[in-house]
């Protein structure tokens, strides 16, 4: 009977040219998927561990894999996997024509030492393809490094091996691909499974505002939400409050997954400063502007202490770049995501974005479309939520009704295209506040009172209320929230059901 009992612990015996000086043979230990495969057909609870990362493309040998694969699918199938039923499955496979064949199964029963170690073995078998995929990228960049294209920059270069990096550390391989159903199909299944073990609670990162979430069921991984209005509405506040409930939420309440992670929040339009000026005023309810000129009483000034301290253990972290680009963000979210997890993206706001390089793009409509999709990129690739703010053209404006509409996206219609979600933020009181009736020449005085009556019981029912407008939803419904807004504070809660202000969502 043949055999195949390799002396060392790399993979088939050098050649000449593997002799070579200085050439290393990449590592592998065949004695360990040996071992691995022995017990598995000995013990098919080997499985129950190593199953959740070792994979058939891992083993060095496509014999190895081929095994592994059978004996895999027939313990999911509820069958016995022994050298007696995965022998039909592999006797005339290519992959062991090399080893004897299926006669290569009893080799395999004969090398288990002990089942004890089978997990160790996996995790050897695994380190070693990572370490194979790591030298392959490595010469990639290597040749890449080499190769003068002169449209191709250094920070390109670094950008590109820094994502293949990233999806090497996170998912084990540096170049993507298709994927069988099934794989997504177990991740649906996982994921239906989370959602029903929370009873009808939140499937995402929350909001912190409890009709919103109700509405949007939390931020869900890899959708791009885009919160759009015109100035003054309130989306740099709303983006704000969002980001920090979500931040609190992931230290406080959040599950396993989501526990200890961190929010990103690129603030193109403030500084960081300013947007932590915002936080602190909100959380102390002291008015931002008192903050800054120094018109702080001394027991104001202490309350400040008192809670920048305790806010020091929010996981919030922002970047106030100018004209940031969208490689450059996703390099940070990158990095980001490896030191600490990534929870969610908050950017404010898409219009201060740069494309980047776009070779000889003169559209403004082009570049915006670039910035949306490569959003939407970044949310699949670190599949965690991307909210994006937006600004709306002037057509808001000459309407009667002010409330936004799709159509008012400013710029590129890419902007309701690439979205998961699109939302705009309204304040009717805003509008109101500034369309205070006057009296007509011709108007008599008790005419211009009941107008005036009419517009202080409207300016009365619309403050502090603001309208979340939740216009466009991919995976869920359409409709208006409505919440409570503090100007004084920039501060965003809820309404409880007699519409009278609850005060803050947190």
């Amino acid at each position: 009977m043949d055999t195949f009992a390799p002396d060392s612990s790399h993979a088939d015996a050098p050649s000449d040219t593997e002799t070579a000086p200085g050439f290393r043979p990449p590592p592998a230990s065949l004695e360990a998927e040996q071992a691995f495969l022995g017990a598995l057909l000995s013990n098919n609870k080997v499985l129950e561990k190593a199953g959740e990362f070792l994979r058939a493309e891992h083993f060095t040998h496509p014999g190895h894999g081929l095994i592994y694969d059978v004996c895999q699918r027939l313990i999911e199938r509820n069958q016995v996997a022994n050298p007696v039923t995965v022998k039909p499955f592999v006797e005339s496979a290519d992959e062991l024509s090399d080893l004897g064949g299926a006669r290569y199964l009893a080799v395999l029963m004969g090398s288990v030492v002990t089942i004890i170690n089978a997990h160790d073995y996996a995790r050897l078998i695994h380190d070693y393809f990572l370490r194979r995929q790591l030298i392959g990228l490595g010469s990639d960049m290597v040749n890449e490094a080499h190769d003068n294209d002169i449209d191709i920059s250094a920070t390109d270069l670094i950008e590109a091996g820094e994502q293949r990096l990233y999806d090497l550390a996170t998912h084990g391989q540096y170049e993507g691909g298709l994927s069988d159903f099934k794989t997504a199909l177990i991740s649906a299944i996982g994921m239906a499974e989370a959602a029903h073990r929370r009873e009808g609670r939140l499937a995402g990162i929350t909001t912190g505002l409890i009709d919103l979430d109700r509405k949007l069921g939390g931020l869900h991984p890899s959708d791009m939400l885009i919160l759009a209005g015109r100035p003054s509405m309130g989306k740099t506040a709303l983006a704000t409050n969002i980001a920090f409930n979500a931040a609190k939420y992931c230290i406080d309440e959040a599950d396993a997954e989501t526990q200890g992670k961190a929010v990103a929040f690129f603030s193109l339009e403030m500084s960081a400063e300013q947007l932590a000026t915002r936080i602190l005023a909100e959380r102390v309810e002291v008015s931002s502007h008192k903050i800054r000129t120094g018109e702080l009483s001394n027991e104001d000034f202490e309350r400040l202490l008192v809670a920048s301290t305790d806010l020091h253990r929010i996981p919030l972290h922002i970047d106030d770049t100018p004209a940031l680009t969208v490689s450059a963000m996703r390099t940070r979210c990158r990095r980001l995501a490896r030191q600490k997890g990534l929870a969610l993206v908050v950017v404010d706001y898409l219009q201060l974005m740069s494309p980047g390089k776009m070779g000889n793009s003169d559209s403004r409509v082009q570049e915006v479309s670039a910035i949306t999709r490569g959003l939407k990129a970044l949310a699949k690739e670190l599949n965690v939520p991307v909210i994006a703010l937006s600004q709306l053209s002037r057509a808001v404006e000459q309407r009667e009704d002010k409330r936004p509409q799709l159509a008012d996206l400013r710029e590129s219609g890419s902007i309701e295209q690439d979205a998961d979600v699109v939302m705009f933020v309204y304040r009717e009181q805003y509008y109101l506040e500034r369309a205070e009736p006057t009296q007509r020449a011709e108007e008599n005085a008790d005419k211009y009172t009941e107008r005036h009556q009419k517009w202080l019981e409207r300016c009365d029912k619309a403050h502090n209320v603001a309208e979340v407008i939740v216009a466009k939803q991919r995976h869920g419904p359409i409709g208006t929230v409505r919440l409570f807004f503090d100007g004084t504070y920039t501060r965003f809660g809820n309404l409880d059901t007699n519409d009278a202000p609850e005060g803050p969502a947190f």
